[in-house]
């Protein structure tokens, strides 16, 4: 129950600082962050562990498929080699960097200390893209930064389980090479097969909470299997969320997806508040455990970890710039990535919920299991802080030219879709097709003028006007007892769906932060 309370008192907390962030233009996990150290703080707050192997499905299942989903593979091939550099190259170099400082400094066992590296190499673009959002700049940069986030991931998570079985002496690196032969290219294969078996059942969960519901169910279940069959779950995740987004958007009825993301969205955000309040509370009784000494130096190695991830991605990144920028001048190319672009990557390296995720998972009887927990949080809060709250006005300081290739694509293929739908009622003559023609050719002059997407068409916002004087007499309707609540609902949910319909897309964005 304490447990309840508690998470209740961080979804409260959370609620209120997001209207903060928003204001101040912070990203909302460094909220979070902050947040969850302080209601684990509390002197009433539990002491609560969790299942290593629960925290990995748990929290890393439902984020990667989000993720995943979003991105799409011909993005991927656009991007492979800034990808290959950051989701790879880089992750590794972290892990070995970080892994060095905790055997020479902490003398950790070699495989713990990668361990460690493996927990606090990947960053989350979760902080870094609910901040790039409010500011235009290079969809490339954004792009690339999203898919780091979703295949470090995977990086990192096969060099942690490696380091985890040979800590426990179930074998050694070079026993682990050939099961990753088998594993990665069989959980890519399980991923795509599952995928293709769940979109033939979609048809008969269609249009029902059930279908909802099974996404969860089929979300954990799909890491299960890869689980059982000793696959890599990551990639069968990644595998399974990509085929479904290239597959089943055309398959899914319009409610189906309002429903299913706004449920995604919420379920995310919770996970990340449950993330943040487990490692307070594990930090908590850490710290509680150590006298001043050991203290002193756990939090100074934990600073220590904090300065190798940042100035590593620093080096990495910048070097890579430059060298790829030399190389596409040679070539005689001028979209070469500038030297704020590269800073704008290297600065967005926030550690979040897998890094939260991944020390959790470690067996409560792994070696130096306390100080590479302390280690994980102490990378995630200053990472978070600092960079998280500086990153907006770097954005700012760099002044990037606005990129409108985002815009004028959308208004490009808005003007296609109008005119088929212009084109489909050529041959219908009756007095409401006329006046749909009339309200599509509006559409048409104002996209092409690039402001369909900033405000309503005439016809929009009469119909918005309209809509409002309808809310208005309804809810007097329903306070003077003239109709029951079970018909304002249904009159509520016909005016909740005209006025979406009337409403321009950017309006409907969720906010994020």
């Amino acid at each position: 129950m304490v447990l309840f309370e508690s998470t209740l008192v961080l979804m409260l907390v959370a609620i209120v600082l997001l209207q903060l962030s928003r204001r101040l233009d912070i990203p909302y996990p460094t909220m979070l962050a902050v947040a969850g150290v302080a209601v684990a703080a509390f002197p009433w707050a539990p002491s609560v562990g969790i299942d290593p192997q629960l925290a990995l499905a748990l929290f890393i299942a439902p984020v990667l498929l989000d993720a995943a989903f979003d991105l799409a593979p011909r993005a991927l091939m656009r991007t492979w080699l800034p990808l290959l550099s950051l989701a790879a190259f880089l992750v590794v170099l972290t892990t070995a960097a970080v892994a060095w400082l905790g055997v020479m400094w902490a003398g950790m066992p070699l495989a713990a200390a990668i361990a460690l590296g493996a927990i606090v190499a990947p960053p989350d673009a979760a902080a870094a893209v609910a901040m790039l959002n409010r500011f235009s700049l290079p969809r490339r940069t954004v792009t690339v930064l999203k898919g780091e986030s979703l295949l470090n991931d995977a990086t990192a998570l096969l060099i942690f389980g490696a380091a985890v079985n040979a800590m426990s002496g179930r074998e050694t690196f070079s026993a682990h090479i050939p099961q990753l032969a088998i594993a990665v290219p069989g959980g890519i294969l399980l991923g795509i097969g599952l995928a293709r078996v769940l979109i033939l059942l979609r048809p008969v969960l269609a249009g029902t909470l059930g279908g909802t519901l099974f996404q969860f169910v089929s979300t954990f279940g799909v890491w299960i299997i890869a689980e059982r069959l000793h696959l890599s779950a990551i990639l069968t995740i990644v595998a399974y969320a990509m085929t479904l987004a290239h597959i089943l958007p055309e398959k899914t009825p319009p409610l189906d997806r309002v429903h299913s993301y706004s449920v995604w969205e919420a379920v995310v955000f919770m996970l990340n508040v449950l993330a943040f309040l487990l490692m307070g509370l594990q930090a908590r009784t850490i710290v509680t455990s150590l006298d001043e000494a050991q203290l002193r130096s756990a939090l100074t190695f934990a600073g220590a970890v904090f300065v190798t991830v940042v100035v590593v991605r620093l080096i990495w990144v910048l070097l890579y710039n430059r060298a790829f920028y030399l190389i596409e001048r040679l070539r005689g190319r001028h979209d070469a990535p500038s030297m704020g672009r590269g800073l704008v990557v290297a600065w967005c390296g926030m550690r979040g919920l897998v890094t939260l995720a991944t020390a959790l998972a470690l067996p409560l009887d792994f070696p130096a299991r306390d100080l590479i927990v302390l280690s994980a949080l102490g990378v995630v809060l200053g990472t978070l802080v600092v960079q998280g709250l500086t990153l907006g006005p770097l954005i700012r300081f760099l002044q990037f030219k606005p990129d409108e290739s985002f815009r004028a694509e959308l208004s490009a293929a808005r003007v296609i879709l109008l005119e088929a739908a212009e084109a489909s009622l050529k041959k219908e003559r009756s007095e409401p097709a006329t006046r749909i023609r009339a309200e599509y050719k509006e559409q048409q002059s104002v996209t092409k003028e690039g402001l369909y997407s900033l405000e309503p068409t005439r016809t929009e916002a009469l119909r918005l006007k309209s809509i409002a004087a309808q809310r208005r007499k309804l809810a007097a309707l329903r306070r003077s007892g003239k109709v029951d609540d079970d018909v304002y609902h249904a009159l509520e949910q016909e005016l909740d769906w005209a006025e979406l319909s009337a409403t321009p897309t950017s309006r409907l964005n969720m906010i994020e932060g």
